[in-house]
């Protein structure tokens, strides 16, 4: 029978109620397990009625009288036959050296359990209470306390309060009413925990019976008490049991409380870290329990990390959560490569390599290229576009390049124009170093990174032989790449890859041109038929700044298409500026670009041609007058005009010329007023300039003889001539007048053709 109850009850899941902790979302704060070994022995013959509790062992009190010491284990380790009857209380001293036991007959004993010391006390009632002094041990302190009914503190008095009083008093330290039977009560901190008593009803009988004993947690206030956690305790035979057979005794240091009933002894813990992760994993609340975890890993001793993390993705996979799973792969992996290969095979067995593709490793760690080719060729055979990106964004060095290659080439016999794959087909070509194959693949595909391609693997032999693939894909980005590069695809091998395409060749001879004038000056020839078949816009500023242009050949090409502007260029650049003007008179028929060809050419035959052809063209005639006053006299052309014609603006025209020359004028007015001035103001300069003194000394010479100017003895006579260029000579050293002009210059200005220098100064002595 024992063993029967034993299987029943005896693990803390089976010690509370399970519905309630089931339905619960709130965390006990105790865990429970039953007090074994030597206490299942004893409660088979015999009834616990109370029990205490020291820092070195435990002390049990049964129904037949009798106190045993027990370890923490439960082991018996002492046996005291104390009475015949009910042991209602144990206590004991600080150092558990004395054991005061009171019974329901009445008696109270407190005895040494390592020595024969011991005290009798005999009443005429039950005792139920009793108290050992802390320090009985003492010869001093050998008191202590029975009783049977408060909750009270016993406390010293201060010396002040003494007088005729006792040492010590009683305060009470909480009251409150409850709602239930208390059976017993221990500090946790600054709150209390209740062992209570409870009856129910039941609903189909409507009869009162004993429901199972409640361990609750509750914070006292002033008048009343708010309830942090209650747990139901399933305890062998509660159904029998009355509020007195239930009692909690508790371990201040460990926080241990044990719940006594006459069949049973159950230990209450404080939960750890381990027991709250336990709750969270119970509850499949793992996100929280590995958050837990991580948190506390020095604390914990009965879970791993690693292990819920492992917990988490097989519940988050079980639910159907693969995004989330194979997201928390990258945490709670790690870096464990043989975990991550063996979490790929498990979503390759559900069929869902794809949902953790984005989060392999890439780095550290690298995966056997297997697990990569498995997981592209569930994308190749399925999604095109998902493999595109995985290609992209996995280094190529992960997986064995050849073996996809060969993948996407068997895809493309049944897709052969399937761009997505052609595309990354290049792309891994590139991995491979074969850019000859990548390359004719972009430009298949007119893919923008070609020429990125080119550029990055110095590929331009590769291309000699495609360059009008090239031109054809994007001709500006061509032309740039293929000028910039002349040192590695020549001018001429270009042009001559062209040939069939003239259109293209003259897009990249216009641009060579734009580059260089010269470079490219064998191909001018050829480009005057170029600009005048693809470009004519661009044909005559093409004439006019090349210098190695053939002009007979281009005057041959304009002639032939009737080109009047780029003629006219030639014939006047030629020297035929008589035919270039007339063919712009006739057929352009534009007085305008006629007069303005007149006035770069300014030449007055020029002029005359163009007022014989006008002078029987009245619009002509208007434009000349409007034009032609400030090159040539107007006189000459309206003298030309016949009496009668009609020209249109007449009178405006000749307004127009008489104001310009009015203008003119006053220009020639305000010049000449500005140089008088100016003139004046030189004049009055130079005058200042020659007013000053000049200093002669010893060091000058004279600029004939090279002598000094002045002799050595300043009693001899002398004669100096200065210039008022500052140049001096000795009279007798400069020519003699002339005849004709008595005024004398300096040899050395004159000469210079400075001008002559008038002398200013004569000295005599």
């Amino acid at each position: 029978m024992a063993e029967a109850e034993e299987q029943e009850t005896g693990s803390l899941e089976e010690s509370t109620d399970e519905s309630e902790e089931e339905e619960s979302e709130e965390e006990p704060k105790l865990k429970y397990e039953r007090l074994s070994n030597g206490v299942t022995e004893i409660l088979q013959k015999d009834a616990a009625s109370c029990m205490t509790v020291h820092d070195k062992f435990l002390a049990l009190g049964t129904h037949y009288g009798k106190v045993y010491l027990l370890d923490v284990q439960g082991n018996i380790t002492q046996k005291f036959d104390v009475s015949p009857v009910k042991i209602n209380q144990i206590s004991l001293d600080e150092s558990g050296e004395h054991m005061g036991v009171c019974s329901e007959d009445g008696k109270v004993q407190v005895f040494g359990l390592y020595s024969g010391e011991e005290f009798h006390e005999t009443f005429d009632c039950p005792i139920k209470i009793i108290a050992v002094h802390p320090h009985f041990v003492r010869s001093s302190c050998k008191q202590f306390v029975t009783g049977g009914k408060k909750v009270c503190s016993v406390k010293e008095r201060h010396a002040s309060e003494m007088r005729d009083l006792p040492s010590r008093y009683v305060e009470i330290v909480s009251q409150f009413e409850t709602e239930f039977y208390i059976s017993g009560l221990a500090p946790l901190c600054d709150q209390l925990v209740v062992l209570s008593y409870v009856k129910e009803i039941s609903e189909k009988t409507e009869r009162e019976y004993c429901a199972r004993p409640r361990l609750d947690i509750i914070q006292p206030l002033s008048e009343t008490c708010e309830e942090i956690s209650s747990d139901a305790l399933t305890v062998r035979g509660f159904q029998e049991n009355e509020c007195r057979d239930y009692h909690l005794e508790y371990s201040e240091g460990e926080s241990l409380f044990y719940i006594v009933s006459p069949r049973d002894v159950v230990v209450a813990k404080e939960r750890d870290q381990d027991d709250h992760i336990d709750w969270l994993l119970e509850k499949k609340k793992y996100e929280e329990a590995l958050m837990a975890a991580e948190i506390s890993q020095k604390n914990i001793k009965r879970h791993k990390i690693l292990d819920i993390g492992l917990a988490y993705i097989n519940h988050l996979v079980e639910r159907g959560d693969y995004d989330i799973a194979a997201r928390k792969c990258q945490k709670i992996l790690g870096k464990n490569a043989a975990l991550w290969e063996y979490e790929v095979y498990k979503f390759k067995e559900i069929g869902q390599l794809k949902a953790i593709s984005p989060y392999l490793p890439r780095g550290d760690p690298v995966l056997k290229p297997l697990i990569y080719e498995m997981i592209l060729h569930e994308f190749l055979e399925s999604d095109y576009e998902g493999f595109a990106t995985l290609i992209r964004e996995w280094p190529g060095d992960l997986y064995n390049n050849s073996v996809i290659v060969q993948a996407v080439r068997d895809h493309l016999k049944k897709d052969s124009q399937n761009k997505t794959l052609l595309k990354t087909l290049a792309e891994l070509y590139t991995y491979d170093k074969n850019y000859g194959n990548a390359l004719e693949i972009y430009l298949t595909l007119r893919h923008k990174d070609v020429f990125q391609l080119i550029h990055k693997h110095n590929l331009f032999s590769s291309i000699k032989d495609k360059i009008v693939l090239l031109m054809d894909f994007d001709s500006e980005k061509a032309v740039d790449m293929l000028l910039d590069n002349e040192d590695k695809i020549s001018i001429k091998k270009v042009v001559e890859e062209l040939e069939d395409r003239p259109e293209l060749q003259h897009v990249y001879l216009h641009k060579l041109f734009k580059r260089d004038h010269h470079k490219g000056q064998r191909y001018h020839e050829k480009q005057i038929s170029l600009y005048a078949e693809y470009d004519r816009p661009n044909l005559l500023p093409f004439l006019r700044d090349s210098t190695h242009c053939p002009l007979e050949k281009a005057l041959e090409i304009c002639q032939q298409r009737n080109f009047v502007e780029e003629t006219v260029y030639l014939l006047s650049r030629m020297g035929n500026s008589r035919s270039a003007l007339k063919m712009i008179m006739e057929e352009l028929h534009d007085v305008d670009k006629a007069i303005e060809f007149a006035k770069e050419q300014d030449d007055g035959e020029l002029w005359e041609d163009l007022i014989l052809y006008s002078i029987d063209k009245p619009p002509f005639i208007t434009g000349l007058l409007n034009n032609i006053g400030t090159h040539v006299d107007p006189i000459l052309l309206i003298h030309r005009i016949k009496e009668g014609m009609e020209i249109p603006n007449l009178r405006d025209s000749l307004v127009k010329i008489l104001q310009d020359y009015n203008l003119q004028i006053l220009l020639r007015e305000g010049c000449k007023k500005i140089l008088v001035a100016d003139s004046l103001s030189l004049l009055k300069k130079m005058h200042r300039t020659q007013m000053k003194g000049v200093l002669v000394d010893e060091e000058n010479i004279c600029e004939s003889c090279l002598s000094p100017i002045l002799p050595s003895d300043a009693a001899k006579p002398f004669s100096v001539v200065v210039f008022h260029c500052r140049h001096m000579f000795h009279k007798e050293c400069l020519p003699m007048p002339s005849m004709n002009s008595a005024a004398q210059f300096c040899n050395i200005c004159s000469a210079k053709n400075r001008g002559p220098g008038s002398a200013i100064l004569e000295m005599k002595k």
